[in-house]
């Protein structure tokens, strides 16, 4: 039989083809305006064959992604089923197409020159940025003449588009019926592909990629800017409220009340440990027994391993993340970036220039590698690990490699590989590398759906809690870890940094309110002992693990880090922060204060662990802790807009 006589292929053969053939002709297009913002801006890149082939593999995506869109109302022209579309003139079809993609054109080459300046591609921001200028025209004129060639560049191309577009021809159909039935079926398809198409890709580890996902395609951050497009990065940024600075304080002042610039004092010999950093998913304190004691004697929790690990480690007794969700945690605990307003991966300023514990310590010829046991480019971890400083990437991909290990018989059928034999892989790998290493892992299993696997379920039954299991397990599979890690050579000289990414399901009230909600472990190990044991009752958080890692290496540097170090630093400036539902909390001075970005809201002691008595306005306190929060929160904003998040800029 002749395919084309087919009733199938008559009644998709011009609608069906000319969408391929038109969304294939944009891609081109983009791409071709990829090599183009390369030409003009080759001095910036040094890329080799596989980097260029990382490069455009990602860039794929995030066209396919913007074209789908911008285009959107093509696509529905071309495929929504409608017997009477022989009555549709085809050049508005053509029109609507060449009109949004010679844009994309337009937006895509200006930026090429743009780059220059920024380092990186425009975001919606750039409205805000030339909102009050009155001397664009004049600007966009003197551009449009010095490159030229660029002009001339973009003439060509939607020339090419006007020529090359395919418009259907459409033909009254004979039977409605099947016209209907195949057409439907094939709309809702479209419909599927469409969406996953926008978002990135298919399955449950991928959520709507983000500009800060280029950065997965990236070997350093400029890169990203040719793995991104501009429509993709405008777009994407639409509806995200800018960091906006605040003007609580003169610059002066500002300095003087609080600064990220962490300058060490050069006065100690640096001590090349090893250091591994854990980030356990949803591990939040109250699922630990050694550390709710003073809520309740009798308590004993889910973590028999951690709470013995605990007594040989420095660990506090008020410790709190700098967010609520996975994507705050690698920034926070990696980078000492906290979550203010929307997460850090989310938002433009993630492509500033970063660092982070790996990127320095890379300074002092430290191999770094960062571990996930899910596919990798989940959740964005691959591309943050590229920008802030880790040399490798081991995931689902590499795991499944390793024919020492189970493969992707170990996968838990959602997320990502168990966590026993990632850790076991962890552990593994460690021993291979070269010494000094800087390592972190995020690990999985402690995550919806609450699944462990089989072997597990009668050595670690249902609690009252569904997580309760996943956590027995996952402390286990941390036993098993340090089971093996003990009897490697690399451990003795070692630091080992443990906390959760965020909190998860709580039954106990304490942990059910505004700071609970952020009470996670902090734990630092040390198998030499040359770290203080013991649970502190200084405050600490997220973002102080990069500065007293540094600190206990003695780090000698200048670095950017939020956090303070828990190791030298006096408890008296000591804090914590983090960001809930558009009100800043900073915990000081046995205090919780709530402020909203112009006042306070609220105020109570750490005691009060059910936050019942508000004594706002009734402690000497308040008004230092406002004044020190105000010039975090200024701080923060001016390094985010200002590109300040390095001591290299």
């Amino acid at each position: 039989m002749n395919i084309k006589n087919s009733k199938f292929y008559r009644l998709f053969d011009n609608e069906l083809l000319a969408l391929i053939w038109n969304i294939a002709l944009a891609i081109l297009v983009y791409m071709a305006c990829r090599f183009l913002y390369w030409a003009e801006n080759y001095q910036s890149f040094s890329l080799s064959a596989s980097q260029w082939a990382q490069i455009l593999q990602g860039g794929l995506k995030f066209d396919l992604s913007a074209i789908l869109y911008t285009n959107i109302l093509l696509l529905l022209l071309l495929s929504f089923p409608f017997h009477l579309k022989e009555k549709i003139h085809p050049l508005i079809g053509k029109i609507l197409f060449v009109l949004i993609n010679s844009i994309a054109v337009v937006v895509n080459l200006s930026d090429a020159v743009y780059f220059k300046f920024t380092g990186r591609r425009t975001t919606v921001t750039v409205f805000q940025e030339f909102a009050s200028e009155d001397n664009l025209t004049s600007i966009f004129a003197k551009e449009f003449v010095n490159h030229w060639y660029l002009v001339l560049a973009g003439i060509i191309l939607i020339l090419a588009i006007w020529k090359l577009y395919k418009s259907p021809a459409y033909k009254r159909p004979k039977n409605l019926i099947s016209f209907y039935s195949i057409k439907t079926a094939v709309f809702l398809l479209l419909i599927y592909l469409t969406i996953n198409g926008m978002r990135g890709g298919f399955g449950t580890a991928v959520r709507p990629i983000t500009i800060s996902n280029a950065n997965q395609y990236a070997s350093k951050p400029a890169e990203a800017a040719l793995v991104l497009n501009t429509p993709f990065s405008i777009f994407r940024t639409i509806g995200q409220e800018a960091f906006v600075t605040p003007s609580y304080y003169t610059d002066s002042e500002l300095e003087d009340i609080y600064t990220p610039v962490h300058q060490p004092a050069d006065t100690a010999q640096f001590k090349a440990k090893n250091v591994v950093v854990f980030i356990i998913e949803s591990f939040g304190k109250e699922y630990i027994g050694a550390l709710n004691k003073h809520i309740d004697s009798a308590y004993q929790g889910f973590t028999p391993f951690t709470d013995s690990l605990i007594g040989k480690s420095l660990t506090f007794r008020y410790s709190y993340s700098n967010g609520r969700k996975s994507i705050d945690g690698m920034p926070s605990i990696l980078s000492s970036i906290p979550m203010f307003i929307e997460p850090f991966f989310l938002t433009p300023a993630s492509m500033n220039r970063l660092s982070g514990i790996a990127g320095e310590l890379s300074k002092k010829g430290y191999y770094t590698a960062f571990f996930h046991g899910a596919k990798n480019g989940s959740m964005g971890f691959q591309a943050f690990a590229n920008a802030t400083g880790f040399r490798d990437y081991f995931g689902r991909t590499e795991y499944n490699q390793d024919n020492r290990f189970g493969g992707d018989n170990d996968f838990d059928g959602t997320w990502a590989i168990w966590d026993e034999p990632f850790m076991q892989f962890y552990a593994t790998k460690m021993s291979e590398m070269p010494q000094p290493f800087m390592t972190a892992i995020f690990t999985a299993s402690s995550h919806h759906p609450f699944v462990i696997p089989e072997q597990y379920k009668d050595s670690f039954p249902e609690g009252s809690l569904v997580i309760h299991k996943c956590i027995r397990y996952t402390d286990n599979a941390l036993r098993k870890f340090f089971d093996y890690a003990s009897k490697q050579e690399w451990y003795q000289n070692t630091i080992f940094a443990i906390t959760a990414d965020h909190t998860n399901l709580t039954e106990q009230p304490v942990y059910q309110t505004d700071l609970g909600g952020f009470s996670v472990p902090i734990i630092f190990f040390d198998p030499s002992g040359s770290l203080p044991t013991g649970i502190s009752d200084k405050i600490a958080q997220q973002i102080d693990i990069m500065p007293t890692i540094l600190s206990a290496l003695n780090y000698s540097n200048p670095y950017i880090a939020f956090g303070c170090d828990l190791l030298t630093e006096p408890d008296s400036s000591l804090f914590a922060v983090n960001y809930c539902n558009g009100i800043y909390q900073y915990v000081k001075n046995g205090m919780v204060l709530q402020f909203d970005g112009k006042k306070s809201t609220g105020l109570y002691r750490l005691t009060d662990m059910l936050m019942q008595n508000n004594i706002l306005g009734q402690s000497e306190y308040q008004t230092d802790m406002e004044c020190e929060l105000k010039a975090v929160i200024q701080q923060y904003m001016t390094r985010m807009n200002g590109d300040m998040l390095t001591t290299d800029n």
